[in-house]
């Protein structure tokens, strides 16, 4: 949930001996690795799904596991918080570990408060949210901003265990906030009332029993686009997105007047959010940011697209269950990646790589028009950032690089059901269940991920797109300075013109440099760590095409290509489109325009010029 302030410490304060008593005496094999297999985190459930310590869910009747029933202790420091409780579990760090610095976009997170309760901690411990960073001592009572960036380090040599517990409040609890310290504000007169032990209590705790709807109501749908709105950052296409999702809300509202919660409209929900979701990516929604830097399509699919309807939950979020007795999905597929020979559901993926600005918008647009091809309707930005371990910010802004080893079981099942569920033809159909999909892709940002995106998709094809370098460099000028471009904002410790296009290795080494040399810096980074990874591959998953040609002859190329990498085409002749991504109109001279700052950083680039030659004319 979002506060005002990044902590809010509670007026209430524990035993933490105590506490750390009653945890010491369970089992150490009743702890459980993090859902995400964060390496030092694991976590002991207290409050989950049925009272099922082995569940990870966040859908369904909440109830207390049996570690907690053994803690009369923990029971009387929940009660006295005065809350509905939802997953509540002990959260252990191990020494010299964090936690991945992410922001808590699931729907789960969005209405709720988590409360921190440090039981075995040390003075080191650093959590920091935003801006701000403090150490929770031991015993005290606090909740953070969730909707900020944040994180936790432990360089001590021993471990930290909190109380972590989620709630959407209660009266008790939100008394307690109104009286709560700001982390920034100090004063001798705000003090902590200490809840000590009591041998004799016998806490009732409130837990929660709705969280999920089966069909979202259009009041509580209203509510979740208002906040992605109020959050987003300008963009040039924000009025017809504003205008789309008013629209959708509206539609919604007469659907829910018809059918409630009911079955028979199920289809017509679906629908719905199919086509909105489909139109807010045409309108290029997947490159809008919000304030703290997470895409607004990852919010919308957190909280609306993936959770307003109970059809597809499950395959949507593995934490948001169907809740039981609701109607179970039927998968379209199976999604994991083919442990024999072919992959059963994404046949031979194809992506178009390249240096951004380089003409791939519009290489995919017209390949886009391919029959029984499927792709995501635009880039695949946020599809694959919203995946918090995959998000630069996850990732400490290192770049935008990721390698196979990043492609771990879970996170290739992860990526493929999210782009599966995303997929659509020319026509705006779904694949039909057990249909293996020819998939089309492309983003620039995946010129840094050709080993990743093999390890995920194990036949993906690749359309190397290469075109005269100073034209590259003269439109790269032009979309850092037209402000269309920008990827990272608020990119940590990064001066002037704020950051555009893909995030390189070695980034930093830029600050300070004109602009020229930083775009020549992106060419020749993207340019030598996609040829090195085509290179790795088999000749036959690598096609090359040059945008010259594409351009004197598209229906020839196209024609090419399409045999290349065994698709169908079927329009006799075509015309190039200027792809939805254009600044100004391209001509073949226009990067004259800047022709004494190309000409200044093209004896650098030189090497990697001639190597993109000799590559290409081996293909």
């Amino acid at each position: 949930m979002k506060l005002q302030y990044p902590f809010m410490q509670l007026p209430v304060s524990f035993d933490a001996a105590a506490l750390a008593a009653e945890v010491q005496a369970i089992d150490e094999s009743e702890w459980r690795p993090h859902p995400q297999g964060y390496p030092g985190n694991d976590a002991l459930t207290l409050v989950t799904t049925g009272g099922d310590p082995d569940s990870d869910a966040v859908a369904g009747e909440m109830q207390p596991t049996r570690h907690l029933e053994r803690c009369p202790y923990l029971q009387q420091v929940l009660h006295s918080i005065g809350a509905t409780w939802g997953r509540t579990r002990l959260m252990r760090l191990s020494g010299q570990a964090e936690v991945t610095p992410h922001v808590d976009v699931n729907y789960y997170w969005r209405e709720r408060v988590r409360v921190h309760v440090p039981i075995v901690t040390q003075p080191t411990v650093r959590f920091s949210c935003g801006d701000a960073e403090i150490n929770m001592r031991a015993g005290e009572c606090w909740i953070f901003d969730t909707w900020r960036m944040h994180n936790v380090i432990n360089d001590h040599a021993l471990p930290r265990i909190h109380l972590v517990a989620d709630t959407v409040g209660g009266l008790g609890f939100w008394q307690l906030v109104a009286r709560a310290r700001p982390h920034t504000r100090i004063s001798a007169e705000w003090q902590a009332t200490l809840v000590p032990p009591d041998p004799r209590a016998q806490p009732s705790l409130d837990f929660e029993r709705e969280n999920v709807p089966d069909v979202m109501t259009p009041w509580e749908v209203r509510a979740h686009v208002a906040f992605a709105l109020a959050e987003t950052l300008q963009h040039r296409n924000m009025p017809a997105i504003q205008q789309r999702l008013l629209t959708f809300v509206r539609d919604w509202h007469g659907l829910w007047s018809a059918y409630g919660e009911r079955r028979d409209g199920w289809p017509r929900y679906r629908a719905l959010l199919d086509a909105a979701r489909r139109d807010l990516l045409a309108f290029g929604a997947a490159d809008v940011a919000l304030a703290n830097t997470i895409g607004l399509m990852a919010a919308l699919d957190g909280w609306v697209f993936n959770v307003a309807l109970a059809d597809r939950r499950s395959s949507a979020d593995p934490e948001i269950r169907q809740r039981p007795g609701a109607a179970q999905p039927t998968p379209a597929a199976p999604i994991s990646a083919a442990t024999a020979a072919r992959d059963p559901v994404f046949d031979r993926p194809v992506f178009i790589v390249s240096p951004p600005r380089s003409g791939s918008t519009m290489l995919f647009e017209t390949l886009a028009r391919a029959p029984r091809v499927f792709t995501i309707g635009d880039e695949s930005h946020q599809l694959i950032e919203g995946v918090p371990q995959l998000s630069p910010e996850s990732r400490g802004f290192e770049s935008n690089r990721l390698l196979a080893a990043d492609a771990t079981s879970a996170m290739a099942e992860t990526l493929r059901r999210r782009f599966y569920e995303a997929l659509r033809d020319r026509d705006g159909r779904r694949p039909q269940p057990g249909e293996a999909v020819r998939m089309l892709e492309k983003t620039p940002k995946n010129s840094l991920r050709v080993p990743f995106l093999t390890s995920v998709f194990p036949e993906a094809r690749f359309i190397y797109l290469y075109r005269d370098p100073r034209q590259v460099l003269s439109s790269m000028i032009e979309a850092w300075t037209s402000g269309r471009f920008r990827t990272y904002p608020q990119l940590p410790g990064w001066i002037g013109a704020p950051w555009s296009l893909l995030l390189v290795p070695g980034w930093p080494e830029l600050i300070g440099r004109p602009l020229h040399e930083i775009v020549a810096a992106q060419w020749n980074a993207a340019t030598r760590l996609l040829l090195d990874d085509l290179e790795a591959l088999p000749a036959e998953r690598v096609t090359v095409t040059r945008y010259d040609a594409l351009v004197a002859d598209p229906t020839a190329e196209i024609r090419r290509l399409c045999a290349a990498t065994a698709l169908d085409w079927d329009e006799p002749s075509l015309a190039l489109r200027l792809s939805r991504y254009t600044v100004s109109a391209p001509a073949a001279d226009k990067w004259r325009r800047h022709a004494a700052e190309i000409e200044a950083v093209l004896p650098s680039l030189a090497e990697q010029i001639a190597r993109v030659e000799r590559f290409a004319a081996a293909r």
